[in-house]
């Protein structure tokens, strides 16, 4: 039996995962109505950051592991010293839950990723930009943000000045604009072995700011595939993590450059369900569990994944609806989250499409007439 921090959509495929593997998953989370918290056996009520119902999860498992990276890292510590065991471990799992230690530790690795800048936190504070830098610029909080959320792109003196003046409760980062030609994402595992295996690296097409599709393998060359392979495997052995990672990535002129890192199961990683051998998640359920980690094989020649956002609620055409249109596709895979309440912009679900040709350019047409078709039924928010 294994723990989980967090009720949400990730850990209940977790709990799903579990399953199938006949692992019992308890959830950590504030909610019964959450997604996970519907689907487990067990649940402790308690609000994922509060260190004592972590605790009472440990009384009932062997180990604990985390949906998302907002956590409490000394009280986890004192946890930890007092014997119980996550993964990732937390020394493992701290530098990568704020995105300004995140990038000091890629620097230190000299693994590229795209210039930054801390942002003082003092209202009197004057940002002296580097020479080559040029409007517009990315500001991103150093923790916290999420699907859009904790992201500004300033365009100008006036807009970077009001964040100095206007954001002081955050922590915030500036970071040079990056041209690029795609968007790429790799879900990883290192098991307590040491051995690293990877998803089919992806790529990913945001909307807003926010994952709309993913393409699985992504139309890369060889190069790039041995080098995305080889920062996975200096992060990882650095940082001597175990569990599951995911690592974006920007691919253009400038070359490969990281771009953000999640210490967990991802979203770009959900097509592994149902076209790869081992999932994403039931990478994290073996290696929690101490099963024997299987290669995460593509089944399939390629695969289209889709979030299913939350629309305005005077959409037209009814929740139910849509599910159905979805599900009466021939080949369509809905993974539904069972939220209470369909809100603009919140995840809902997701759907997979297994592509059925052999070379890149017929799988992306194939693809994109696919989702063509899924935006018909339920558009973009």
């Amino acid at each position: 039996m294994i723990g989980v921090v967090g009720g949400g959509q990730l850990a209940m495929l977790l709990v799903e995962a579990g399953k199938k593997r006949d692992v019992d998953v308890v959830v950590q989370t504030a909610s019964i109505t959450d997604p996970a918290a519907k689907k487990t056996k067990q649940v402790i009520l308690h609000d994922p950051t509060d260190a004592k119902g972590t605790k009472l999860l440990a009384e009932k498992t062997r180990l604990i592991t985390f949906e998302n990276e907002w956590i409490d890292i000394p009280s986890l510590c004192s946890l930890e010293n007092e014997g119980v065991s996550f993964i990732p471990r937390i020394k493992s799992i701290g530098p990568l839950i704020n995105k300004i230690t995140q990038r000091e530790l890629l620097n230190s690795l000299e693994i590229p990723c795209p210039d930054w800048l801390f942002i003082p936190s003092e209202k009197s504070s004057r940002i002296d930009l580097p020479a080559d830098w040029t409007f517009p610029l990315m500001a991103k909080t150093a923790k916290g943000g999420y699907d859009g959320k904790g992201t500004k792109i300033i365009k100008n003196s006036k807009q970077l000045q009001e964040l100095v003046e206007v954001e002081t409760a955050e922590q915030w980062m500036l970071e040079k604009w990056v041209p690029f030609d795609k968007e790429l994402s790799v879900v990883s595992s290192r098991d307590s072995k040491g051995i690293i295996r990877s998803l089919p690296i992806v790529e990913t097409y945001q909307s807003r700011q926010v994952c709309d599709w993913v393409l699985a393998p992504a139309d890369i060359n060889h190069d790039v595939d041995l080098m995305v392979k080889n920062i996975v495997s200096s992060l990882l052995t650095e940082l001597d993590y175990v569990g599951v990672i995911a690592i974006e990535f920007f691919y253009g002129a400038d070359g490969l450059l990281v771009n953000e890192i999640a210490p967990r199961t991802h979203n770009s990683g959900h097509f592994s369900i149902d076209a790869c051998s081992s999932s994403q998640f039931d990478q994290q359920i073996c290696i929690s569990s101490g099963i024997n980690v299987p290669m995460p094989e593509m089944l399939v020649d390629g695969a289209l994944m889709a979030n299913l956002l939350g629309l305005q609620s005077n959409y037209p055409i009814s929740l139910t609806q849509r599910l159905d249109d979805l599900r009466a596709i021939d080949g369509m895979n809905v993974h539904w989250y069972e939220k209470g309440e369909e809100k603009k912009g919140r995840k809902l679900g997701h759907v997979t499409y297994l592509l059925n040709n052999k070379d890149v350019l017929s799988r992306k047409k194939e693809a994109l007439e696919v989702l063509k078709t899924i935006r018909s039924i339920w558009p973009t928010s």
